[in-house]
């Protein structure tokens, strides 16, 4: 097999299981920390104690997510030395600043405060305690802004010059003031803070079905959980747009793949689905709504979109013959996959949200629903996943756009069999991890019940 595909699939593999827990991490410190704010300033002396329990309780979950997330996440940093070595000869210079200022500033600030946090309960006083969960999320954001930022330079370089065949670092404000960083950033916050508001949400939908006990304390948290969710669906939804129509300027071979559009048009029409044949360059069959792409890109119905057929011609012209076209299908089907999932997870979002606040008793009646809502935890993941592939396989067949080909990458004294062989390997010990983390989390949730402290609570 082919040794380029198979370092890509390995880096895939395990990126992909490390994206599992990232989003989780970065969305559930948030919600902790406002939480905890909460409960150090709320004057309600019933709510109290249980909110402290569901604090503890959540709290429980997001120390197996964070776990697992360091666990999967150290293993990519070897990837670059053992994989790629090539890429990391010609972007060290670059890559490895931000890499390094993601330990010394993120990585070491949210690991030693979460230890304070475990263990300062009843030791610290609530607002020094409460202090350590709100280091905990700048730190676990602050870590994903500087991967983003060695990320975004290899989706568009700034800040660098050519130097004996290197990429050297030029200027480290333009490395971090990207414009790639703030799309990539933001929509990678309000992702986090949807894919944290939708665990908990189910999570909080289950409790309140089967529970009895717990039932009162988690309607309230399904109240809280909801607007934290739709917050997050929504800033997801509005920035990813706005990095979209950004594309049309950074990356409009990307854009262009994702719609499957092969020839400049104006007004560009939408695909809502299309038999893509990437052999010949066309779509044998689609359905389209015309100008319906120009009108998200320009928020207007006219304006033109370069086809994917000029972009490969320029391509060619601008850095020698070669095939400049990615995975078009790929890229096709996981953008609708992508909104597809948020769509639904918005969709229940505003209905659970609307019954727990407004219409309670239909809550109530239709409890044994409820139950079933653990079938669609998937749904953020699967759009995490397909918003990866979309960001990483778009650029191809660059690893750094314009500088350094995904082929010119790749370790050469690498075989396929060793490949082979550690990508088979990881693969089944994080999934045996990956299960063994699921089935710890949902012991902790079948197993805890957090009861109203008094009578007095019931009213709330």
């Amino acid at each position: 097999m082919d040794i380029v595909l198979l370092s890509r699939w390995q880096f895939a593999i395990t990126t992909i299981y490390h994206f599992l827990f990232v989003p989780v991490t970065l969305g559930l410190t948030l919600f902790l920390a406002l939480l905890e704010t909460y409960y150090v300033t709320t004057r309600r002396a019933h709510w109290k104690e249980p909110c402290r329990r569901l604090l503890k309780f959540f709290g429980a979950i997001f120390l197996v997510n964070f776990a697992m997330g360091v666990v999967t996440g150290i293993v990519q940093e070897f990837h670059f030395g053992m994989n790629w070595s090539e890429y990391s000869r010609f972007m060290g210079d670059i890559f490895g600043a931000p890499l390094a200022l993601e330990a010394l500033t993120a990585f070491f600030l949210e690991s030693t405060f979460i230890g304070i946090w475990v263990f300062g309960w009843d030791k610290l006083p609530e607002k020094l305690h409460c202090a350590c969960i709100w280091l905990v999320a700048i730190g676990s954001n602050l870590s994903a802004f500087w991967i983003l930022v060695a990320n975004s330079f290899m989706q568009h370089p700034v800040g660098y010059a050519i130097e004996n065949g290197r990429a050297v670092m030029t200027d480290f404000m333009a490395l971090i003031t990207n414009p790639y960083v703030i799309g990539e950033m933001s929509h990678t916050i309000f992702s986090g803070v949807a894919t944290a508001g939708f665990v908990l949400l189910i999570i909080c939908c289950w409790k309140y079905a089967v529970d009895d006990a717990s039932r009162e304390v988690f309607l309230q948290a399904l109240k809280a959980v909801s607007i934290y969710l739709i917050i997050g669906i929504m800033g997801a939804m509005g920035t990813g747009h706005v990095h979209t129509q950004y594309l049309a300027e950074a990356q409009p071979m990307k854009l262009s793949s994702m719609e499957a559009l092969w020839e400049t048009e104006d007004p560009a029409p939408f695909a809502v689905v299309a038999d893509i044949n990437q052999e010949k360059r066309q779509n044998d069959t689609e359905i389209t709504i015309p100008g319906m792409f120009s009108f998200m890109l320009y928020n207007k119905p006219e304006g033109a979109v370069q086809g994917i057929n000029q972009l490969q011609a320029a391509a060619e012209q601008q850095y020698g013959a070669g095939n400049y076209i990615p995975d078009v299908t790929g890229l096709f089907w996981c953008f609708r996959l992508m909104i597809a999932s948020g769509g639904a997870i918005a969709g229940l979002a505003f209905l659970i949200g609307g019954l727990a606040w407004i219409k309670q008793d239909w809550l109530f009646k239709y409890k044994y629903l409820l139950a079933l809502t653990p079938f669609l935890l998937p749904l953020p993941f699967v759009a995490n996943s397909a918003g990866w592939f979309i960001a990483e396989a778009g650029r191809q067949p660059w690893i750094v756009v314009g500088l350094q080909k995904t082929a010119d990458a790749v370790s050469p004294n690498l075989t396929p069999g060793e490949v082979f062989i550690t990508m088979s390997g990881f693969t089944i010990v994080y999934l045996i991890l990956a299960v063994i983390a699921f089935y710890v989390i949902c012991r902790i949730v079948r197993r805890t019940t957090i009861d109203m402290a008094n009578d007095e609570g019931r009213a709330l």
